[in-house]
């Protein structure tokens, strides 16, 4: 992939025992789909601990961390914000203009758990709909990575990782990262 500045992903928000799952697929979608870090709100050690985990297993780079603090990062942010809402913006319509933006700058993207105060929204450079319908944050963070990137993220390289998943048609086949494609993991 061509180096630009960083992309980090901001989970705004968490509900424990409601958004764990969720919560840890945002972290797991930015590290496979180009960012370069996530960052969870304070309560969130689970998902945080469950991304770390991946990355030391399937490799990086790919940092994650805590707040206590998550409308501070968007405060703060030294870059570009991008706030995903249903009720934002054309992602077809802003693309283009993000990701020239993005060439120069470091770009925060903001995915929401519950109702997202409205600061947050006059905070953001943008505020991007991946269609103007409901549906999963994990689906908007995921088609809004593949816009950003144009598709160059698929093709990303992983360092320092412990095992590798080899592409198959049926069936899987996961094999320690330092053996041949040959050799089944044991």
């Amino acid at each position: 992939m061509q180096e630009f500045p960083g992309v980090a992903v901001l989970r705004l928000g968490h509900r424990p025992g409601r958004d764990e799952r969720m919560t840890t697929h945002v972290g797991l979608t930015a590290r496979a789909l180009g960012a370069d870090r996530v960052i969870f709100p304070d309560n969130a050690g689970g998902s945080l601990e469950t991304v770390e985990d991946i990355t030391d297993r399937f490799g990086g780079p790919f940092d994650a961390e805590l707040t206590d603090s998550p409308r501070g990062v968007v405060r703060n942010w030294d870059g570009r914000v991008v706030h995903l809402t249903m009720y934002g913006e054309r992602v077809q319509d802003v693309e283009d203009e993000i990701r020239a933006v993005h060439e120069d700058e470091p770009l925060l993207i903001v995915v929401g758990a519950e109702k997202v105060p409205f600061d947050v929204y006059e905070a953001a450079d943008w505020n991007v709909g991946v269609t103007n319908q409901p549906h999963s944050e994990v689906a908007g963070l995921a088609v809004f990575l593949d816009r950003l990137f144009e598709g160059r993220e698929l093709e990303r390289e992983w360092n320092d990782a412990d095992r590798r998943v080899i592409p198959k048609a049926t069936g899987k086949r996961v094999v320690s990262a330092d053996s041949s494609d040959d050799e089944p993991e044991t």
